[in-house]
C-alpha cells in the first residue's frame, strides 16, 4: 500500500480523485468537468489546446457552443479547486489551458519518479532498495487509469498508462526472481496471468517462479494453458521466448537457476526503465532475428544546418516514451516553406539507433487535391510490416487493429508528412507507448492523444546565413557578409525562398551576392509580401522561373498536368514530344534551378523527379496563362497515351501477347523499343513501381474527358492488381472508369469494366455482385458481336456457376469459352479455361478426362512457350497426381512451381504450394519433412495474420505428429479440388 508520504492531491491511477493536503475531498462533478480535468492532468504542466479538450469531451461531433462550454467547465473547475487552494494553478495560456502541478501532487508523476529512482538504485547495485521503490510505484495504483471515464480520447491515453503499470509489475517480478523471492511472487503473478491471459511476458515470469519453487509440473501446465488460449482465441502459437522457456524447463537447463550476483539484476532493471519493450523480455531467453526492418525515410538533406532548438525539443519528446506517458507525438506545424518535412526527415535519420525496429514514412499530401487517406496509409504500412495484399483487410477499423497489433511492444518511429486533418492521422497512431510519431502539417491537426505542438518558424538570422553558406560556399558569404545579411532579410528568412535564391547563385558562380540583391530590389512589390506565406513563395519561385529557358518554362508548366508524386524521365519526353535524352537534360536543368527535386527513393537506372506542391501550384497558374501557346491538350493526350502504351506492353510481356484482355482505340504514344526494353526488364516490377502514377492517370483521363483511355488503362492494370493483391486499387480505378465510360456512352468500355469487376468480385467471393456485373456485360458483348468479350464473360460465368454448385452449367460455359478463345486465337484464355475444366473434372472424379484436358493445356503452353500459364497447369496436374497416388511426380511438379512463385514474390502462392508439398511428403512417409513444410506454412500464415489458415494447418500438423508410425486414413490435409487458380 502507499506510504503516508504518498498522498498526492491529484489521482489518475484509478478513478479520478482530488483530495486536499489535509485529506478533505474535492468533488468534481462527473461528465464534462471530469473529462477536462483528466485531460489537463494527463498533460500536467503542458498546454492543452481548447480543440483538444473539445475532442476529448465530444469526439467528432462537437456542438456549436463547444468553446463556450469548455470555458464554463474551466471556470467551474477553478472554483472547485479553490476549496483546496489549487484554483490559481489552472492557468489560461494560448492556445488553451495548463494545470500547474508539482511532482509530488500527481500520482502519475510519482509513479514515474519511483521507477526512475528504482532504476538508479539498481544501477548502483542496491537491489533491495530498487525492488522496494518498484513496489511503491505499483502500490500507487487503485485500478485502471481514469476508470469510469466515458471519453474515448482519455480512455486511449489511459490505456497506455495501464501498459506501463504492467511493465512495472513485470520489472518487480524480475527483481523478485533475482532476489530469490520466487515463492512470494507466485500468488500475484498468478492473479495477473488470470487477468491478462494473452500477455506472454507475465506468463513466462510465472513459469520461471513456479519452476524455481520446485513446481515444475505446474510451470508446464501454465504454458499449456497459455498455448490453448492463444490457439483458440487468436489462431497463433506462443512466441519464441515462451516456447524456448518451456524447452529449458523440460531439459532442466541450469541457466534457469537463480543468478549469483546482483549485477544481473541491475542490467535487467536498466533495460526495463530504458525501454519497456526490453523489460518485457528481460527474464526470458533471447529471440531469433526476425524479418528485415522497414526503413522508409527519404534521403536526409546533406546540407541541413541550424534548427538546433526545435530539433532538440522534438528529440527529447520523441525519446520520452518510457516514462509512463502516452505515445509521444511531435506535431511540427507552421506555414508553407519553413522546412517542416526537412526537419522531420532529419530527425528520423538522427534517431535511427533509438528506434531499432524501424521507421515508417508516409507523405499524406495534405495540401494536394487527392490527399492520401488513413485507409491508404494503413495499407502501405501493413505491407511494409510484412503483410501481403491478400491478407490486408478492407475495412479501415480492421486495418487499424492489425497495424496496432503489429506495432505492439516495438520501438518504431512513424513519420506522417504533410497531414491536413486529424482524421488523416488518428488511426495511424500506435496503440503502444514504446513507439513515437512525428506529424507535419500547416493546420487542422488537433485532438491527437499525447501530442505536443512544435511551431516551426522561419530561420534565425544566423541559421539563414549558415544555410546560404552551405549551398554556395562559405567563402562567397565571407566575401560579402553585409550583402548576405541583406539577402537573408529580403527573403524573410524563409527556408524555401532562401534555398531557391541560393541555388541560382550556386549555378552562377560569376554572380556576386550584390548582383543578386539588386535583382531582388527591383521587385519591391513582391518583396513587400515576402513574409506573408504563399505570396512569398510565389515571388521566390518567379525569380527562378524567369531565369529558365523558354522550353524549360514550358516543361515546368506542362509537368503540372500530372498531379502525382514521382515522375519518370519519359513523361517529360511525352509532354514535349521529344526524345528521352533531351527531356532528361531539361529535367536536370530544372533540378539545378531548384524547381524540381530528384526522387531519392527511385532506382538510379530509372530517375524520377518530384515537383514541390507549391512549385506545382505556381506552374499550374502559369500554364493557365499560357494555355494557347503550350498545346496542353495535345501534351495531355500524349502523356495518357504513353502510360497506356507502357501498360499494354507490360501485359504483353507477361502473357506473351494481348491475351485475356480487351483494349479500346485510344491513341498511344510510344517510346523507342530500346528504352521500352530498359523500362520493362521486369514488367511486373515496373507496374508495381509505377502503381501510384498509373492509378492517378486513370483519374486524370476521366477528369479530362478521355473516357476511352480511362477504361482501357483501368482493365489493363488488373495484371498488377491481381498478382499483387491490390484489391482496393482495383475497385477504385474501375468505379472511376465505369462512371467515365457510362457518361461517354461507351458500350464496349462499360462492358469491359464490368467484366473486369466481376473478376474482382469472384476473387473476394462476392458472388451476387459478380453475376450482377456479368449479365449486362454479356448482353453488351452479344449486341456488339465481340467474341473475345463473350469468351471472357463465359469463363467467369462458368467459375461463378461452379462456386454456386451448378456444375452442369459450369461445364457448358467452360466449353463455350474454350471454343470462343480458340476462334480468336487467344491461347492464354484457352489454356486457362482448359485448366478450369480439368479442375471441374477432378472434383467430379473424372480423372481420365482431367488428364486429357491438362495434356491439351500443357501442349498449348509448350507450343507458345508460356511459362506463366505452364506453372498454373502444373499446379493442377499435381492434384491429379495426388489423386492417382503418384506422389513422387506430384512432388516434382510442385517443386518446379514453387521456384516460379518465389521468384515473383507471391507469398500466398508459396503458402499453398508448401501446404500441398507437406501433404505429398506425408503420404510418401517422410514425416519429418512433412512436419517441416507444414511448420513453414504456419509461420507464413501467422506472419501474414491468416489466423484461420494457420489454425487449420496446425490441426494437420498435430495429427501428423501424433502418428509416428504412419498416417491415419482420415488425416485432415488440404481438401482436394478447391485450391484457387489465378486467372
Amino acid at each position: 500500500m502507499p506510504t503516508t508520504a504518498d498522498k498526492p492531491i491529484y489521482r489518475v491511477l484509478g478513478p479520478l480523485e482530488v483530495t486536499g493536503a489535509s485529506g478533505e475531498e474535492c468533488r468534481i462533478p462527473r461528465g464534462r468537468q471530469q473529462v477536462v480535468l483528466g485531460a489537463l492532468l494527463l498533460e500536467a504542466n503542458r498546454v492543452v489546446s481548447t480543440e483538444s479538450l473539445i475532442d476529448a469531451i465530444w469526439g467528432e461531433e462537437p456542438p456549436v457552443t463547444a468553446r463556450t462550454q469548455v470555458q464554463t467547465c474551466i471556470s467551474a473547475l477553478r472554483t472547485s479547486l479553490a476549496v483546496i487552494g489549487e484554483g490559481a494553478r489552472l492557468v489560461t495560456r494560448e492556445p488553451g489551458y495548463v494545470l500547474e502541478v508539482s511532482g509530488d501532487r500527481l500520482d502519475a508523476a510519482l509513479f514515474s519518479r519511483y521507477r526512475k529512482e528504482a532504476h538508479d538504485a539498481a544501477q548502483a547495485g542496491r537491489l533491495q532498495e530498487a525492488a522496494a521503490l518498484t513496489r511503491r510505484a505499483a502500490d500507487l495504483w487503485r485500478g485502471p487509469a481514469l476508470s469510469g471515464s466515458r471519453s474515448d480520447k482519455l480512455q486511449s491515453m489511459a490505456a497506455q498508462l495501464d501498459e506501463y503499470r504492467l511493465i512495472n509489475l513485470e520489472t518487480y517480478a524480475d527483481m523478485g526472481l533475482r532476489l530469490g523471492r520466487h515463492v512470494q511472487i507466485v500468488p500475484e503473478l498468478s492473479s495477473l496471468v488470470a487477468a491478462y491471459p494473452l500477455r506472454e511476458t507475465l506468463r513466462g515470469r510465472l513459469m520461471l517462479a513456479l519452476y524455481r519453487s520446485g513446481r515444475q509440473a505446474e510451470a508446464l501446465e501454465v504454458f499449456r494453458e497459455g498455448r490453448t488460449i492463444l490457439v483458440e482465441q487468436l489462431g497463433i502459437e506462443p512466441g519464441d521466448q515462451l516456447r524456448e522457456l518451456e524447452s529449458a524447463i523440460l531439459a532442466g537447463d541450469p541457466d534457469l537457476r537463480l543468478p549469483g550476483t546482483e549485477q544481473d539484476v541491475a542490467s535487467v532493471a536498466e533495460a526495463s526503465v530504458r525501454a519497456p519493450a526490453a523489460a518485457s523480455e528481460a527474464a526470458l531467453p533471447p529471440t531469433r532475428p526476425g524479418r528485415s526492418t522497414p526503413f522508409q525515410l527519404p534521403l536526409d538533406n546533406a546540407d541541413f544546418t541550424g534548427r538546433t532548438q526545435i530539433v532538440e525539443a522534438a528529440q527529447e519528446l520523441l525519446l520520452g516514451g518510457g516514462d509512463g506517458r502516452p505515445t509521444p507525438v511531435a506535431v511540427l506545424s507552421g506555414p508553407s516553406g519553413v522546412g517542416k518535412s526537412t526537419i522531420a526527415v532529419h530527425l528520423g535519420h538522427r534517431l535511427v539507433r533509438d528506434f531499432p525496429d524501424g521507421q515508417l514514412y508516409c507523405d499524406l499530401a495534405g495540401t494536394e487535391p487527392s490527399s492520401a487517406t488513413a485507409l491508404d496509409a494503413l495499407g502501405r504500412f501493413l505491407r511494409a510490416l510484412g503483410i501481403p495484399g491478400a491478407q490486408i483487410p478492407g475495412p479501415i477499423d480492421e486495418r487499424a487493429e492489425m497495424y496496432r497489433s503489429l506495432l505492439a511492444g516495438k520501438r518504431m518511429l512513424i513519420v506522417l508528412d504533410n497531414a491536413s486533418a486529424t482524421q488523416q492521422v488518428r488511426l495511424l497512431l500506435p496503440g503502444h507507448g514504446t513507439s513515437s510519431v512525428i506529424v507535419t502539417g500547416q493546420s487542422g491537426i488537433t485532438g491527437l492523444p499525447g501530442a505536443r505542438f512544435l511551431y516551426v518558424d522561419v530561420c534565425s538570422r544566423q541559421e539563414a546565413i549558415d544555410m546560404l553558406a552551405a549551398v554556395i560556399g562559405p567563402a562567397r558569404v565571407a566575401a560579402e557578409p553585409e550583402v548576405a545579411a541583406d539577402l537573408v532579410r529580403m527573403v524573410g528568412r524563409l527556408p524555401l525562398a532562401l534555398r531557391i535564391v541560393a541555388a541560382r547563385l550556386a549555378a552562377r558562380p560569376n554572380w556576386s551576392l550584390m548582383w543578386m540583391r539588386d535583382r531582388l530590389s527591383d521587385e519591391r512589390h513582391r518583396l513587400d509580401e515576402l513574409s506573408h506565406g504563399e505570396l512569398a513563395i510565389r515571388s521566390s519561385i518567379a525569380l527562378t522561373y524567369d531565369g529558365l529557358t523558354g522550353t524549360g518554362r514550358r516543361l515546368l508548366r506542362l509537368l503540372s498536368l500530372e498531379d502525382c508524386g514521382s515522375l519518370p524521365t519519359w513523361v517529360a519526353a511525352a509532354l514535349l514530344d521529344t526524345d528521352l535524352f533531351h527531356a532528361g537534360d531539361l529535367l536536370e536543368s530544372l533540378v539545378d534551378a531548384q524547381m524540381l527535386e530528384v526522387d531519392s527513393t527511385a532506382l538510379p537506372s530509372e530517375p524520377h523527379y518530384r515537383l514541390h506542391s507549391l512549385v506545382r501550384l505556381f506552374a499550374r497558374e502559369e500554364r493557365e496563362r499560357h494555355a494557347a501557346d503550350d498545346g496542353a491538350e495535345d501534351a495531355l493526350t500524349r502523356l495518357v497515351g504513353g502510360w497506356l502504351a507502357l501498360a499494354d506492353e507490360a501485359h504483353r510481356r507477361l502473357y506473351g501477347g494481348d491475351f485475356t484482355i480487351l483494349h479500346g482505340d485510344a491513341p498511344r504514344w510510344h517510346l523507342p523499343e530500346a528504352q521500352v526494353d530498359q523500362l520493362l526488364r521486369d514488367p511486373l516490377a515496373w507496374l508495381e513501381t509505377e502503381r501510384a502514377n498509373l492509378c492517378h492517370v486513370v483519374d486524370l483521363a476521366a477528369e479530362t474527358g478521355r473516357a476511352e483511355a480511362c477504361w482501357d488503362l483501368a482493365v489493363t492494370l488488373v495484371t498488377m492488381f491481381e498478382s499483387r493483391c491490390y484489391f482496393d486499387d482495383w475497385q477504385r480505378t474501375h468505379e472511376r472508369a465505369l462512371a467515365a465510360a457510362s457518361e461517354a456512352g461507351l458500350l464496349r468500355g462499360r462492358a469491359a469494366v464490368m467484366l473486369s469487376m466481376s473478376s474482382l468480385y469472384l476473387t473476394r467471393s462476392q458472388l451476387t455482385p459478380a453475376r450482377g456485373a456479368l449479365e449486362p456485360a454479356q448482353e453488351a458483348f452479344e449486341a456488339l458481336g465481340d467474341t473475345l468479350g463473350l469468351a471472357l464473360v463465359r469463363r467467369n460465368l462458368a467459375m461463378l456457376s461452379q462456386r454456386q454448385g451448378d456444375e452442369p452449367s459450369a461445364l457448358v460455359l467452360h466449353r463455350q469459352a474454350v471454343a470462343d478463345f480458340q476462334a480468336v486465337g487467344d491461347h492464354v484464355g484457352q489454356t486457362n479455361t482448359l485448366a478450369h475444366l480439368a479442375r471441374l473434372a477432378l472434383d467430379q472424379g473424372r480423372l481420365d478426362d482431367a488428364e486429357e484436358l491438362l495434356d491439351q493445356a500443357m501442349d498449348i503452353c509448350r507450343r507458345t512457350r508460356n511459362t506463366r500459364m505452364e506453372g498454373q497447369v502444373r499446379f493442377v496436374m499435381s492434384d491429379l497426381m495426388q489423386r492417382r497416388e503418384r506422389y513422387p511426380e506430384a512432388e516434382q511438379l510442385l517443386r518446379g512451381v514453387l521456384d516460379q512463385v518465389r521468384s515473383r514474390g507471391d507469398i500466398a502462392g508459396e503458402s499453398r504450394i508448401l501446404h500441398r508439398l507437406g501433404s505429398v511428403n506425408a503420404r510418401l512417409g517422410r514425416s519429418a519433412e512433412a512436419q517441416r513444410l507444414l511448420r513453414e506454412v504456419v509461420a507464413i500464415r501467422a506472419r501474414t495474420m491468416d489466423r484461420v489458415g494457420a489454425a487449420a494447418v496446425r490441426l494437420e500438423l498435430a495429427q501428423l505428429e501424433a502418428d509416428h508410425s504412419g498416417l491415419s486414413a482420415d488425416i485432415g490435409f488440404e481438401p482436394q479440388g478447391r485450391t484457387p487458380l489465378r486467372h
